[in-house]
């Protein structure tokens, strides 16, 4: 399929998912940047605001993606895959946000080195789908085509990493971790910052399917 021919026709749908893209890379470096000041109160205040700004923007494009399928006759893929792929990037910047309100609703004092590690897996899994998300246009493109692959297969990498990165964590927990009550809020993170580099392979298997089919 022809992308750059149709989508003047059809709505830039490419162009919505690239800004969307761009909000979770940008929330992402925002969440890390948190957790890195989290024990500045003003800082982390600022850096969730950002998070919060972030995911609003985002759940603003999703919502106009999906208007514009109802209102596009021709679409420059299929509309499931339209769909799809929205849905999971959105899903991204939910679990960002949801980590960040937890940090606040579970009074976490401080940020341990497990969970900074997972949360740079996780900004760069981000940023590798604002990566992936900005060569869909090009596909016409063999150099493109590799570069999505190879980009898709960077996150599965990412997600294999913070799959280490949290059974290490784990161990470390339930090892040297005496508060019950510790224990249970730092399991809970660790689960959804685990998460997000799982959503964000997600969006890498939704990219592959479409690369094969298009290219």
């Amino acid at each position: 399929m022809f992308f750059g021919k149709l989508l003047p026709r059809e709505g830039n749908f490419f162009e919505l998912f690239n800004q969307h893209g761009a909000l979770i890379a940008d929330g992402g470096r925002s969440f890390m940047s948190m957790l890195r000041e989290y024990s500045d109160a003003t800082q982390r205040e600022k850096f969730a605001a950002e998070v919060d700004g972030a995911e609003h923007a985002a759940d603003r494009i999703t919502a106009e993606v999906n208007r514009l399928l109802h209102r596009t006759f021709i679409t420059p893929i299929d509309r499931e895959q339209i769909h799809g792929l929205i849905n999971s990037m959105d899903d991204i910047l939910d679990l960002l946000q949801d980590v960040t309100e937890m940090l606040q609703l579970y009074d976490v004092r401080s940020i341990p080195e497990d969970a900074l590690r997972l949360g740079e897996v996780s900004v760069r899994c981000c940023e590798r789908v604002r990566d992936a998300v900005a060569l869909l246009p090009k596909l016409s493109q063999p150099q493109t085509v590799e570069a999505a692959l190879k980009t898709c297969e960077e996150i599965d990498k990412l997600e294999s990493d913070a799959d280490r990165i949290m059974r290490a964590a784990m161990s470390r927990l339930f090892r040297d971790e005496l508060d019950v009550r510790e224990l249970i809020k730092l399991k809970a993170i660790y689960e959804q910052l685990e998460t997000i580099s799982d959503r964000c392979e997600d969006v890498a298997n939704l990219i592959e399917g479409i690369v094969l089919e298009n290219s």
